[in-house]
């Protein structure tokens, strides 16, 4: 029996992934239009899911590019987006709005590289940064027991979700590639034993965006 479910769609393309900046607070200038009809594809998608069995709740994080992801998920799905500051992504610090390729340069590699070191002056460091995302994960975890909720969230947050629900702690030499608008679902299940776990049923499913010209898709 699943008891509980978390489904993350990740958001479309933002502007700032276009121009290969780092997409903090003060650069986030949302989705492009691209970005628009990825998330829309996921949208529809999830709402013949949502018919079928309704999620419980809605959440989004407070970057622009993610809410409008969770506008987009709200009229279709006809739930109210919950914005929600523990969805935020890592904290970049002076590396806000600079060109990726410059801070990586800078900091001999990306957040990953380095993970108990920050990338910025003021930015976090990656293994913190994964503490931080996996604490507000467990506990709304806690808190929705037995819901079923749809979260639109940065591919980091997917990466902590991961790095909590399968044990894996710091995270240094493997990671995973998570697709604009692609749909991640976790499932708790219990048994007839009285045992539970969680199972990734789906990771980073972008066949909803199959139909879009080529080279589009992510």
């Amino acid at each position: 029996m699943i008891t509980t479910e978390l489904v993350f769609v990740r958001h479309g393309e933002a502007q700032c992934n276009a121009d290969g900046l780092v997409g903090g607070p003060a650069t986030c200038r949302g989705l492009t239009r691209l970005g628009y009809v990825q998330v829309e594809k996921a949208a529809a998608r999830l709402a013949a899911a949502h018919r079928a069995q309704p999620f419980t709740a809605l959440y989004v994080g407070p970057r622009l590019r993610l809410q409008q992801s969770g506008e987009i998920l709200a009229h279709a799905l006809d739930l109210e987006a919950l914005v929600e500051p523990g969805l935020d992504g890592p904290v970049h610090g002076a590396a806000d709005g600079k060109p990726w390729h410059h801070v990586k340069t800078v900091a001999n590699g990306g957040p990953h590289a380095h993970p108990d070191q920050p990338w910025a002056a003021g930015s976090d460091t990656w293994n913190g940064y994964l503490r931080r995302a996996e604490a507000f994960l467990h506990d709304l975890i806690v808190q929705h027991h037995g819901d079923r909720l749809l979260l639109a969230a940065h591919g980091e947050t997917i990466v902590a979700a991961h790095a909590l629900l399968l044990g894996l702690g710091s995270m240094t030499e493997a990671g995973f590639t998570v697709s604009h608008a692609s749909i991640t679902r976790w499932q708790h299940h219990l048994n007839r034993l009285g045992q539970r776990r969680w199972m990734l049923d789906r990771h980073n499913d972008t066949a909803h965006l199959s139909a879009l010209p080529a080279g589009a898709a992510p």
